[in-house]
């Protein structure tokens, strides 16, 4: 009995070593596994999920207002919601993804948070893509509102001013073709033709001449110079003598239809509302459910499509249309260019009355929201990729060489109240000078960069300096009176290439 004593006794220690030591790896083995539940937890869930309480102000059960937050919270909400504006202008209400981008709108704005409405619609790529860009500029970034428009409140008694068109007189010609004397040098066939820069200097002359204004064809055998239209939309153009219009090529924009209830019958039936675009853009607006019905119009837009585009840069060949309204509707008397992200929201001929007739101008263009010198607008330019840097010092070199100073408000503001101007809203009278201030300033466009806020105030002031006692009557009137006429969107996101 006592050996059974003495051997029992010895052998419990070993059983509690062995015990202990399994009982430690068993510990060891749970530590490590609820180590990497948690990991993995905070991975796909975040780290604040479960302190949710402290982030809406609770603390030891005490509720607090953190009215800084609240502020900086509904600041970026402001952002969002206008950029799910427009998405849904680019999808449409009816499509899928336009449905369930408005049923998270209204989930985002009943929770008040940024973040939520970022997870529900993270397949959209314009959301996630502008959100940490505005986020970070929330509170620097300055508000520009519209101001009060003092239109007529009809268009049933406007009436053209008499003699409204007795400005400047004198008679343009154009380039339409460009010959070679020596057959055997090649020539590469240009939209914009090769303008010497002799040329350039004489037609800045208010006086008769012919000059270069796009749309020149190359000698006989060569390829065509682009912007190609069709016969039936050509003699449709050549009809118009009120014109709207506007442009996407590329892809590179949504199609936003002016405001119908804003627009009056008679502006209806005898205004022509022409978008410009691609065949590449046609197809993707009517893959978004954009059709153009059997007159070729959707809604008030005439449908315009452009072959065989003359500019490898989209930006470029949009200054076309935006330029260059006289050589596109001939017996055009007026033209309003309206910027792809603007929707109109005013009657044609009210802004015809308000910026043109009443104020005895020929030209109307607002000045820039936010920069008024040249030396900015490089500045602003480079800063942001918007084109080649070198091609950008190159002319603006060459600008300073002939002239072009820094904009002082104490001396120039008679002269212009801008140097920069904000492009994407221009109302015109076809006069001779209006029609040769476009041409001179898409040749810059067209012999420089596509950045037409860098070539205005030179064009302008190298016209004005050369004409003395030919004025050319230009409105730049306010950016606030822009953003009234129109409803002012996002462009689509595209990367800013390079060039």
């Amino acid at each position: 009995m006592g050996s059974y004593g003495i051997i029992g006794d010895t052998s419990r220690p070993r059983r509690a070593r062995r015990l202990g030591r399994a009982w430690k790896r068993r510990c060891s083995l749970w530590l490590f596994s609820l180590s990497l539940l948690s990991l993995v937890y905070l991975a796909f869930f975040g780290a604040r999920l479960p302190f949710d309480s402290l982030h809406h102000g609770h603390v030891n059960g005490k509720f607090f207002a953190n009215e800084v937050e609240k502020s900086k919270m509904r600041h970026a909400n402001d952002y969002i919601s206008e950029d799910i504006d427009t998405l849904l202008e680019g999808q449409g209400s009816h499509t899928s993804l336009g449905k369930e981008i408005s049923v998270n709108k209204s989930k985002f704005q009943n929770l008040g948070f940024a973040s939520d409405i970022k997870n529900n619609l993270s397949h959209a790529r314009a959301d996630s893509q502008l959100e940490g860009s505005k986020h970070s500029r929330a509170k620097s970034r300055k508000r520009h509102v519209p101001c009060e428009v003092g239109f007529a409140e009809s268009v049933d008694n406007l009436v053209e001013p008499g003699n409204y068109l007795n400005f400047t007189k004198f008679s343009l010609e154009y380039i339409t073709k460009e010959e070679t004397s020596n057959k055997n040098v090649v020539i590469e066939p240009r939209f914009g033709g090769h303008q010497t820069l002799e040329q350039r200097e004489k037609s800045f002359y208010a006086r008769n001449q012919t000059i270069y204004c796009g749309f020149v064809q190359a000698p006989e055998g060569y390829r065509g110079t682009g912007f190609d239209l069709s016969e039936k939309d050509g003699e449709y153009m050549a009809s118009c003598i009120v014109v709207v219009s506007s442009c996407i090529f590329g892809n590179s924009d949504f199609l936003r239809r002016p405001t119908s209830s804003k627009i009056g019958t008679y502006s209806k039936k005898n205004v022509c509302f022409m978008m410009f675009l691609d065949e590449l853009t046609l197809k993707k607006l009517s893959s978004e459910g954009h059709v153009p019905d059997d007159m070729g119009n959707i809604g008030l837009w005439r449908i315009i499509v452009v072959k065989n585009l003359p500019y490898a840069d989209m930006r470029k060949t949009g200054k076309v249309p935006k330029f260059l309204s006289h050589r596109l509707f001939p017996s055009a008397r007026y033209s309003i260019w309206i910027d792809s992200k603007m929707r109109l929201h005013a009657d044609p001929m009210l802004i015809l009355e308000y910026f043109l007739w009443r104020t005895r101008s020929e030209y109307a263009i607002s000045n820039h929201y936010d920069r008024h010198c040249v030396w900015e607008e490089v500045l602003q330019n480079k800063r942001l990729n918007k084109y080649n840097h070198t091609v950008i010092d190159e002319q603006f070199m060459f600008y300073q060489s002939d002239g072009l100073l820094k904009f002082n408000e104490s001396e120039h503001s008679s002269v212009l109240p801008s140097f920069v101007p904000e492009g994407s809203f221009i109302v015109r009278a076809h006069t001779p000078m209006s029609n040769l201030f476009s041409c001179l300033w898409f040749n810059e466009v067209n012999r420089f960069t596509s950045r037409d806020q860098l070539s205005f105030a030179y064009t302008f002031l190298k016209l004005k300096r050369m004409n003395p006692g030919r004025p050319f009557y230009l409105n730049m009137f306010k950016d606030c009176e822009r953003r009234a006429i129109g409803k002012l969107f996002h462009h689509k996101l595209v990367d800013n290439p390079v060039l």
